[in-house]
């Protein structure tokens, strides 16, 4: 039908003089992101004991990129880069917000369904949103026409492992209003598909934009009855094979509704995988660490790209681009209307579309952990800064409890930082001293050659210096002079 209804309207802009060309081509957009999933827990990389053969025929049916990033590995500041196409750390939003938080995304920036609304397509959201849970920052303030899902985390809940009894009732929205409160969460998946579905065969005739953010598998993890048992990987395997449903229930309605080569559908993860919690988390490997770390298994996450005769299908490319990118490169596909505030994403469209000779987006990527700059990549060498990391404390966990459960220190939600993190979640504390890695031969991180190229190291060190006074330093005590404020609220309604 839409093909149909394409035709026609061709015709009548040529009856009326009007060449077709002068209108941006408008795909559908399928933006689908994981919570918490590591590296290598798709098929096409990696994974182990658990099947995804609809994750792995959108590969085949798409590019996967090898080498897409995240500019701080921790849920509010991958979705802020996402949605704003600037680094977190340029809008004072890091970390991860809470039912505490009072602040969110501000007002002025101009957010991903912003721009697709005001090009004409139709907006939803469904999962979890996490750029601020006040009403002012609601997602149907901020670009979508429709939206269903979660403020926050969903260990923010009764099922938080440490802090349970400072935890509200999980709310979710439909709309504006609290529809329930702890829902049951091993429906999440099914019921944010049946409502994808939905969506999408509402709006079949015209163009839309539909935003899925999965709470899965952030933990705590659940699986529907249908899935439990599925895998031989335990509850982790079957929570990303009823994920891996999740995307065929999407991939087999746009087939129906004939919509295959008007669709843009995208899969990514926010960031790598809560390793302190054991057989409850993914796998990075051969990359280093997971969440809440500037290293490659925090910040290098699964990358899916199909549109049916726009996207080389079967390719694997390892050119690096990041989250922040998204935003210029689908306003560039749509002809959409770029910020008005400076970003910091640049448009990867002709990567993403396979032009020959394509280059990386950016010369130099930074990456953040809080306040603090840790590391810099330029192509592939990564110097890090001296600075502190978590890593699991002994065994890694089990049963839903994080690494060394029963010796975890009492804390509050309240509290941040490194120490906090690592406190609640079952981490222990190391230091890397200033080290450089080729990722090209060392993905792992594992062999500091920075004695041998001490020219790269001054290099990346001089541009580093840049970066923090733009964005600033907690690590150097530089405040910065090109970020902005996020929005706040100290109503207590949210």
């Amino acid at each position: 039908m839409q093909k149909i209804l394409h035709t026609f309207c061709t015709c009548v802009l040529f009856i009326f003089g009007v060449h077709p060309n002068c209108f941006a081509e408008k795909p559908n957009i399928i933006l689908v992101v994981a919570d918490d999933m590591g590296y290598a827990d798709m098929g096409t990389q990696g994974a182990v004991g658990f099947t995804t053969p609809h994750l792995d025929r959108l590969a085949s049916e798409g590019t996967r990129f090898t080498r897409f990033y995240v500019p701080q590995a921790v849920c509010t500041a991958s979705r802020t880069a996402l949605m704003t196409g600037c680094y977190p750390n340029r809008l004072g939003m890091h970390g991860a917000y809470n039912h505490t938080s009072l602040d969110g995304i501000a007002h002025d920036e101009w957010l991903l369904p912003e721009m697709l609304k005001d090009v004409g397509y139709t907006t939803a959201g469904i999962g979890k949103w996490h750029l601020g849970t006040r009403m002012k920052f609601h997602p149907m303030r901020h670009g979508f026409d429709e939206w269903y899902g979660i403020p926050y985390s969903n260990d923010n809940s009764k099922f938080h492992p440490s802090l349970a009894s400072e935890m509200p009732p999980l709310p979710l929205h439909d709309g504006k209003e609290i529809v329930e409160t702890d829902p049951d969460q091993s429906q999440f998946t099914k019921r944010f598909t049946d409502r994808a579905v939905k969506f999408i065969e509402r709006n079949a005739s015209k163009p839309f934009f539909l935003y899925l953010p999965h709470v899965m598998p952030h933990v705590p993890i659940f699986a529907s009855e249908k899935f439990r048992g599925s895998s031989q990987a335990g509850l982790y395997g079957d929570v990303i094979q009823e994920l891996d449903w999740s995307i065929g229930e999407l991939v087999k309605a746009l087939k129906k509704l004939e919509l295959d080569e008007q669709t843009l559908f995208i899969f990514i993860s926010d960031n790598g995988p809560f390793l302190s919690y054991g057989e409850h988390a993914g796998s990075a490997k051969p990359l280093r660490e997971g969440k809440l770390t500037s290293f490659e298994g925090g910040v290098r996450v699964p990358c899916l790209v199909r549109w049916v005769g726009k996207v080389p299908a079967g390719r694997v490319d390892a050119t690096p681009f990041i989250g922040m990118d998204w935003l210029p490169t689908i306003t560039d596909l749509v002809g959409g209307k770029p910020p008005t505030l400076p970003i910091d994403g640049r448009s990867a469209k002709d990567l993403i579309l396979g032009t020959p000779r394509t280059t990386a987006t950016h010369s130099i990527l930074s990456f953040y952990s809080g306040t603090a700059l840790q590391a810099v990549m330029r192509g592939s060498w990564k110097l890090h800064f001296d600075h502190p990391y978590i890593t699991p404390d002994g065994e890694p966990g089990h049963g839903g409890k994080p690494s060394n459960w029963g010796k975890l220190a009492p804390t509050s939600i309240t509290q941040s930082g490194v120490e906090g993190i690592a406190t609640r979640h079952g981490y222990r504390i190391e230091q890397i001293e200033q080290s450089l890695f080729n990722l090209d031969s060392d993905p792992g991180e594992l062999t500091n050659v920075a004695a041998s190229h001490p020219e790269i190291v001054a290099e990346l060190t001089a541009i580093a210096e840049s970066i923090r006074q733009d964005l600033g330093d907690s690590m150097r005590s530089v405040h910065g002079n090109g970020k902005r404020k996020p929005g706040y609220d100290n109503e207590e309604q949210r």
